[in-house]
């Protein structure tokens, strides 16, 4: 089966794509200097001529903070990049897997989301990647939108690298107020494998239960000090509470988080 990559060279793309060979796929990497995405014709061209059986789109704008800024250019990436993506895709007849993000809700609720429970971004990146969701909902039939949260891994920066890399005598401060689920990429890589026998939708693929961002850098092993959202000067609202209902597709966060470390530790 072949299947086509974008934002290979990305912190997901570099785990996922050597796990898809270990599978038995023939797998095509795509990053920007290979495909632009927010360039309907070269996608259209480019997904025409290979005919992929199945595309995962992890390329995407991530920048939360930048995204308030620069406006039009993550919504060229994260909402008009996956219409060409998704159109291209029904054309031939082909899966597409789409990452979003926990940030498509507001985190006004007190128990964890499920795939059912209306998204209400509080930010432009959030807003953006749910464009991005109702792109692919709305021209490609055979698909799967994928979301995950508190990513992290072993080939781009995020959280577990910086606060290992801030780590000193001198307290860290990181903020209590926010609870989510930390999720490594190759969980995140071995959730996706799951669900491909399952019928097309939308997913919730995170780490199980749920921390804080000060509870998570403590399991980390970092001296850290708990703070609030407000201590912070961030242009971005991030939500309070954006747990996912992830129906056990993945292990418990600190399981994971524990093996990250030995990996890292070992072989990096």
């Amino acid at each position: 089966m072949l299947a086509l990559v974008t934002g290979a060279n990305g912190m997901l793309g570099q785990d996922l794509c050597p796990i898809l060979e270990d599978e038995g796929y023939d797998v095509i990497e795509t990053d920007i200097d290979t495909l632009d995405i927010t360039n309907k014709v070269s996608v259209n061209d480019y997904i025409m001529s290979l005919k992929p059986d199945i595309v995962f789109h992890c390329a995407g704008y991530t920048d939360v903070e930048k995204a308030e800024i620069e406006n039009e250019k993550v919504r060229l990436v994260n909402s008009i990049g996956t219409q060409n993506i998704a159109e291209a895709c029904s054309k031939i007849n082909s899966t597409l897997v789409y990452i979003s993000t926990d940030y498509v809700f507001d985190g006004e609720k007190t128990s964890p989301y499920t795939p059912n429970d209306k998204p209400n971004p509080i930010n432009f990146y959030g807003l953006t990647k749910l464009m991005g969701e109702n792109a692919v909902q709305k021209y490609c039939n055979k698909h799967y939108i994928v979301r995950t949260s508190w990513l992290y891994g072993i080939h781009g920066n995020n959280f577990v690298e910086k606060m290992i890399s801030l780590n000193s005598d001198t307290p860290i401060k990181v903020v209590n107020d926010q609870i989510g689920c930390p999720t490594w990429t190759v969980d995140l890589v071995n959730g996706i494998i799951k669900i491909l026998n399952e019928p097309f939708g939308i997913y919730h693929i995170c780490g199980s239960g749920s921390t804080s961002w000060y509870e998570f850098a403590k399991e980390i092993g970092v001296n850290v000090l708990p703070c609030k959202s407000c201590d912070f000067k961030q242009i971005a609202k991030r939500p309070q509470y954006s747990v996912m209902d992830n129906n056990k597709i993945c292990r418990n966060w600190k399981s994971a988080l524990k093996d990250y470390m030995f990996l890292r530790t070992n072989f990096k």
